[in-house]
């Protein structure tokens, strides 16, 4: 098996090399959903500048002030610094004093999971830090060591960083936001250490999206590479699954009452809309008094997991929204994975993997959708292929039900590709005559396009030579993800 590398990211590393190789003070805010890589990218970040300051790394707990100090407290004797130079705080002021002092004898500082600062009870620790920073930042020159902040949940990153009102206001020197690996550096994971095919990409991608750690965790385990229910087994079911609580440690430890029910419906039921939330909840709490709407703003602006989707040219305030879960790996959990795994001390081990996989290929056919998109950006991104778009917009519909899985522009040539996906060719085949009949549909309710140059694909993770004779007999693209991935690496 050959060894784990550092994939993707050289932006993000570049500009934290050169933060890290001004050798002055600095304070960065490094942003992004858990998992994503964030520790990862600093630790690479050093090691390729061949660095010998100091690190001292702390994990914030979502606890009242004496958890937290006695967290830094056991990561002061973990990483060995000397208690005769920095004494161990009892308060939140001499913690900010710590750090301070830490910062001036030359270490890097990464305090994880920040946010936590903004709950309740942290007001005066933000005030003392921002004293902290201040005097720090007066003498900026003479100061070799700097502070990291890492933060999984953005809009509480944001209130304690950006908000005017906020101790720390304007305070941040570098800003560095990690997403999604793109599909390119999965592509490179799977060409070290798997076989890149569609169906694997796929399914990993389904269930992974751009997240490194949890193709790490695969690889780890040594399954990366193995069959479908050989890895869920691994992975999910067995008593030392590696993700088998991640959901619950992450995404749902943050929510309470009909949060979750919010996103158990919205994961297993996609593209539904608000009067339709409303009635699940009701049905399941039995009865009429709901907050719902509450519940989506929380879940959809305060956490990032529930993406709200207009109809497409329609007004922000349009009220046919739908609603769907944004994250692969959590939409995957609660659809087709969380209740085969709580299943697992009362019924056959293989049976349950086998539901699951089942599962699991029903949400595929969205995510094929989610991915021929992404594909197609990033291949217009770096140039490749034979449609540059200039913008796209993901799905249509109407009071008729219009539904189109791709629509892409190049205003610049005045075309417009629209796209079916998925992901058995044999329903690709037979909804050819659906498809053209939505085109149409969204040709008339937006005539502006009627004259523009249009194009037709259809999209299979793997097409063979008669399916795509066929297409190609109805003026339909043939395209698969052998071909869109194409170049991409």
């Amino acid at each position: 098996m050959s060894d784990w590398k550092f994939y993707g990211r050289r932006e993000q590393l570049a500009d934290l090399e050169r933060m890290l190789d001004r050798k002055r003070w600095f304070f960065a805010k490094v942003t992004g959903r858990r998992r994503i890589g964030k520790t990862t990218l600093i630790q690479q970040a050093m090691e390729e500048l061949g660095s010998k300051q100091p690190v001292f790394y702390v994990q914030i707990p979502d606890s009242e002030p004496a958890g937290v100090l006695s967290a830094v407290n056991d990561a002061l004797e973990t990483f060995q610094v000397p208690a005769d130079r920095h004494p161990r705080p009892n308060n939140l002021l001499q913690l900010a004093k710590l750090l301070e002092a830490m910062a001036e004898g030359g270490y890097i500082l990464i305090l994880d999971e920040f946010q936590y600062f903004n709950r309740k009870g942290y007001a005066e620790f933000c005030s003392y830090l921002q004293a902290s920073v201040d005097r720090l930042a007066a003498k900026a020159d003479q100061v070799r060591g700097g502070l990291i902040v890492l933060g999984s949940i953005h809009t509480e990153m944001v209130a304690l960083l950006e908000d005017r009102t906020a101790p720390l206001f304007n305070r941040v020197t570098d800003t560095i936001h990690l997403t999604h690996l793109d599909i390119g550096s999965i592509l490179s994971i799977l060409q070290d250490h798997a076989e890149p095919n569609p169906e694997r990409l796929l399914f990993l991608w389904n269930l992974f999206e751009g997240v490194p750690k949890f193709y790490r965790d695969c690889y780890e385990q040594d399954v990366l590479a193995a069959g479908r229910k050989t890895l869920l087994r691994r992975i999910f079911f067995e008593s030392s699954s590696p993700l088998r609580s991640e959901a619950e440690n992450w995404f749902l430890r943050e929510l309470r009452g009909r949060y979750d029910v919010v996103l158990k419906f919205v994961a297993r039921n996609p593209g539904r809309m608000h009067k339709e939330l409303v009635q699940a909840i009701r049905d399941v709490s039995g009865t009429a008094d709901t907050q719902v709407g509450g519940y989506l703003k929380v879940l959809i602006e305060r956490f990032g997991l529930i993406e709200r989707k207009l109809p497409v040219f329609a007004r922000p305030e349009a009220k046919r929204s739908r609603y769907y879960v944004t994250d692969n790996f959590l939409r995957s959990w609660l659809a087709a994975l969380a209740n085969p795994v709580s299943a697992i001390a009362f019924r056959p081990l293989d049976e349950l993997i086998e539901e699951a996989d089942q599962r699991l290929e029903i949400v595929e056919g969205g995510s094929l959708e989610k991915l021929a998109g992404q594909l197609y950006e990033e291949r217009s991104r770096k140039g490749i292929g034979d449609f540059p778009i200039t913008h796209r917009v993901q799905g249509f519909w109407d009071k008729a039900g219009t539904e189109i899985d791709l629509v892409a522009f190049n205003e610049t040539t005045e075309s417009i590709r629209f796209g079916s996906c998925k992901r058995s060719p044999k329903k690709l085949m037979s909804d050819v005559n659906n498809f053209k009949q939505h085109v149409e549909r969204f040709l008339t309710a937006m005539p502006k396009y009627h004259d523009w140059n249009k194009q037709f694909v259809g999209i299979s993770p793997v097409l063979d030579a008669e399916q795509r004779a066929f297409l190609t007999s109805h003026d339909i693209l043939p395209q698969d993800l052998n071909e869109l991935t194409l170049g991409l690496k």
